[in-house]
Order: C-alpha cells, then sequence, then structure tokens
C-alpha cells in the first residue's frame, strides 16, 4: 500500500505507475475522497476547538450571573454538525481503502516501461545447453515410462491440474526440496520455518493477494481462510503488526510448503503435464531489511536462488521484468527462466521480488533504532526454487538414450542413487 500523503504529492507519478502496470485503480476519485476528508476533518477539529471554548464560558457565565442561553443552542449546534461530520467520516473510510488498495506499488527507477512479457530484458545467463545424440522426450513421457508420475489418477483423485507423484517421483521431490532447504539454511544463512498453509483474510491482504487475486485463490468457506499461493503470505506475516528491533535486521527466513493456486486466468495456456498444476511444492525465500539496503539484499536473493540451478547444472537466464509484466505489489522483480530441451521452451521458477515497503504498510511491520521512531521495512522474496518445472527440466535434461534418467551428483545422497531406471 502507497501512502496517501506520497499520492498527494505524486498524483501523475502514480497515475502513470497504475497505466504501466495495467491496473484499474481510480487514482483522482481516492484524491477526491481523501480532500473531502481532510476538510471534514479540519472542521471537526475548529468544532472541537469551540466546543472547548463555550465549555469554558457556560460555568463563568452562569457564575456571573449572565444568560447562557445562546451557548447552549450553539453547543447544541456544533454536537449535531460534528455527529453529522463524523458519520460521513465513517461513510468515507471504506471506499477510502478500497481504492487505496487497489492502488499498484510502485516501480523502481531501473525498471523497463513495457507492456508485456515482451518488455523484459534479459541481465545474464548461466550454463550451456545439453546437446542430445537422440531426440529428447518430454518430461511427461519420460515420467509415464519410468513410472514416477500417474497424471490419470491425480485427476480422478481430485481433477485436472493435480499431481500424483509415485516411487521415484516421490523420492525426487522430497530431495528436492530436502537439497535447497540445507542449501539455504546451512550455506546462506536462511532460518527454516514451516508455516501454516491456511491463512486470513488479513494475511492475504498484508501481502497484496487480496483484493486483486482472489480469483485465483482457494478459498476455505466455512472458516474464510485461504490455501496459501505461496509460502510468501504466512512467512511475511509472522511479523505483521509488529515493531522489529533495527538490530535484528535483516531477518531472512526460508519455508518448504506446497502452494495451491486456481489459475482461473489459464485457460487457452499450455497446461500439460507439470506445466502449469494447481498445487505444486516450492521452497521459498523472504527478507526483512532496512529500506537502504533492499536494493542489495535483492541481488543477494537472486543468487541465492541462481545458486540452486548451478548446483543441478541446469541451463538458465534472469529476466528484468518490465512494468507491463511486474506484479501488482513489486517495485522491481527478476525472474529466473531453466531451458527445457524436451518442449524447448524457457520455464520460470524463480521470481525474486523487492516490495519496498509496499507490503509492509498493508501488515504494518515496522523496526525501530534505539532512541528513534518506527520505520516501515522493506520485504522481498524469491521462490529458491519452485519445484513442478523443475522437476519437468530435470527428466529432460538429464534423459539418457535407454529411457534412464541421471541424478545431478547435488542429489545423489538425498536420492540414494545416481540413476533413475524404470521400476517394477
Amino acid at each position: 500500500m502507497l501512502d496517501m500523503d506520497f499520492i498527494r504529492r505524486n498524483p501523475d507519478l502514480v497515475k502513470q505507475t497504475v497505466r504501466n502496470k495495467h491496473e484499474n485503480a481510480d487514482v483522482d476519485l481516492l484524491l477526491k475522497l481523501d480532500e473531502e476528508r481532510r476538510s471534514l476533518l479540519f472542521l471537526s477539529e475548529q468544532i472541537r476547538s469551540r466546543k472547548n471554548e463555550v465549555s469554558k464560558l457556560v460555568p463563568q457565565m452562569k457564575k456571573s450571573g449572565e444568560d447562557t442561553t445562546a451557548l447552549i443552542a450553539e453547543m447544541r449546534e456544533l454536537n449535531d454538525r460534528l455527529k453529522e461530520y463524523e458519520t460521513r467520516l465513517g461513510e468515507l473510510e471504506p471506499p477510502i481503502m478500497d481504492v487505496l488498495l487497489s492502488v499498484p506499488n510502485i516501480t523502481a527507477k531501473d525498471v523497463p516501461v513495457g507492456d508485456d512479457a515482451s518488455g523484459n530484458v534479459e541481465v545474464k545467463a548461466w550454463g550451456a545447453r545439453r546437446q542430445f545424440a537422440f531426440q529428447p522426450k518430454a518430461h511427461w513421457d519420460i515420467a509415464r515410462d519410468l513410472g514416477m508420475i500417474d497424471f490419470a489418477t491425480g485427476t480422478k483423485i481430485t481433477g485436472t491440474g493435480f499431481i500424483l507423484y509415485v516411487g521415484m517421483g516421490a523420492r525426487l521431490e522430497r530431495s528436492l526440496y530436502n537439497f535447497m532447504l540445507d542449501l539455504h539454511t546451512k550455506k546462506h544463512g536462511y532460518k527454516e520455518v514451516q508455516p501454516p498453509v491456511l491463512v486470513n483474510r488479513a494475511s492475504m491482504t498484508g501481502t497484496g493477494q487480496l483484493p486483486k487475486l482472489a480469483e485465483d485463490m482457494y478459498l476455505c468457506q466455512v472458516d474464510d481462510l485461504f490455501l496459501i499461493p505461496t509460502a510468501e503470505v504466512p512467512v511475511t506475516n509472522i511479523h505483521r503488526d509488529e515493531i522489529l528491533d533495527a538490530e535484528r535486521l535483516p531477518i531472512c527466513y526460508t519455508a518448504y510448503t506446497p502452494c495451491f493456486r486456481r489459475e482461473a486466468g489459464s485457460y487457452g495456456k499450455d497446461t500439460r503435464g507439470l506445466l502449469r498444476v494447481h498445487q505444486f511444492d516450492k521452497v521459498e525465500l523472504v527478507k526483512f531489511v532496512r529500506p537502504e539496503t533492499s536494493y542489495n539484499e535483492l541481488e543477494s536473493l537472486l543468487h541465492d536462488a541462481e545458486d540452486v540451478l548451478q548446483a543441478l547444472g541446469l541451463q538458465y537466464r534472469v529476466l528484468k521484468l518490465c512494468t507491463g509484466d511486474l506484479s501488482f505489489a513489486a517495485a522491481k522483480c527478476y525472474d529466473i527462466e531453466i531451458w527445457s530441451p524436451g518442449i524447448e521452451r524457457w520455464l520460470e521458477v524463480s521470481s525474486c521480488s523487492n516490495f519496498e515497503d509496499f507490503q509492509a504498510r498493508r501488515a504494518g511491520i515496522r523496526f525501530k533504532e534505539k532512541g528513534g521512531k518506527p520505520q516501515f521495512v522493506h520485504t522481498l522474496n524469491g521462490s529458491g526454487v519452485a519445484l513442478a518445472r523443475l522437476v519437468a527440466v530435470l527428466l529432460e535434461t538429464f534423459q539418457r538414450q535407454d529411457g534412464s534418467v541421471e541424478v545431478p551428483e547435488a542429489l545423489r545422497s538425498y536420492m540414494g542413487t545416481d540413476t533413475i531406471t524404470p521400476q517394477a
């Protein structure tokens, strides 16, 4: 959420951001409602000041025998007007908050302007594309032939977009998130947490999923709780409505959770295999940092996510997202995409974002220097990394002509083997 005073001082910048991010926030309406609120607050303060004067005059006049009828009548009128103003102020708060929550975060100065993903800029790449002496298969064929994933039974149990991992498929999934948690805790210094996978509306609103992304969320209506779309939501809300000691910053958490997304806007997109699923595993990285360090922390966060892919020996590229592809809440974001040789496409497995103080304002997360005033922290998060597409690319990249799949060295101690072969 943006500071209302910032919006008042920078209306043109805010309106341009709304256009650049393809949002629908009515900034003019917000400013109009805010102006009425401020006028009513000013008038209310004048009335309270006059009431204080009158309340002091009345006993003095009574003591000296003067007629107080006019002042008492004025006091009644002041009370009526104040009640009227307070009622109107109460009516203004919900629409002001509704519009304010729909205003996107301002983008960082170095974010490229663009309408969609075609405006993203590649900033770095790593690894070489594997050359095959045979025609590589797509991951859905590899997983089926090796008995690792039962797509049909997953659909039978729940519906399309839900996966049943079997045997070595389940072990690979478990090995990957254990490997990543160990890497981030032992090498990168994150503290592991295991949060709830159901959260309340305050948590979803605090990180920016609500109200904008409500359609993409799974809602448990009886209890009014949401299945998390990412561990970013519960982990960021660990410190909701808190004032942190500045000496604790930066605070860095990592968490493994299943994630749930309805993908309500995915109609017509490629949903075959593991490309777009409704439930997937992910290891998340979340940081709470000082404002002056947040962009250095973003680069560090990106490095930590890249480290996963380098350890696994996967070719990837890093894109700086343009304004039209940037999320509602992010000020700046890098996407990491890995090359899928079986389907010959780049697949996103991580987004590393700096939200500056946007989430912190919504969630009330502040920090305080000794003797200083509370300030909003900057929050960052990144996938470290998402698993469904990672599994797909691992199978396709390390497939062999005989149908087996080589296990990357970094995973062998977790998998207990160096080769995945057909299971009996």
